[in-house]
């Protein structure tokens, strides 16, 4: 599996955010691939919506909170890489 990455709409920002982007694409995408990485390593059958949750709380947990409480990824974008994560576990196991 390609390792996710958070890509952040320049439209969608205010001047200081914009200025920030780069750093904040960083940021985001480490929390992201860290939280992929575990519940990699924990899976254990969950459905994908479940793994989708749990995407996003240990992402949030990973951020500082300011950055945590602005951060709404796009729930398709993160319900594909929960299936990544099913499917490649699933293969893994069968």
């Amino acid at each position: 599996m390609a390792e996710p990455h958070v890509s952040l709409d320049p439209e969608g920002l205010n001047p200081v955010e914009r200025k920030l982007r780069e750093p904040l694409e960083e940021q985001l995408s480490s929390a992201l691939q860290a939280a992929a990485h575990r519940i990699r390593a924990q899976y254990a059958g969950e459905p994908v919506e479940r793994v989708r949750a749990r995407l996003l709380e240990e992402t949030k947990a990973g951020l500082h909170p300011d950055v945590a409480a602005g951060f709404e990824p796009d729930p398709g974008q993160l319900r594909a890489v929960a299936e990544s994560i099913v499917e490649e576990r699933r293969q893994q196991a069968g």
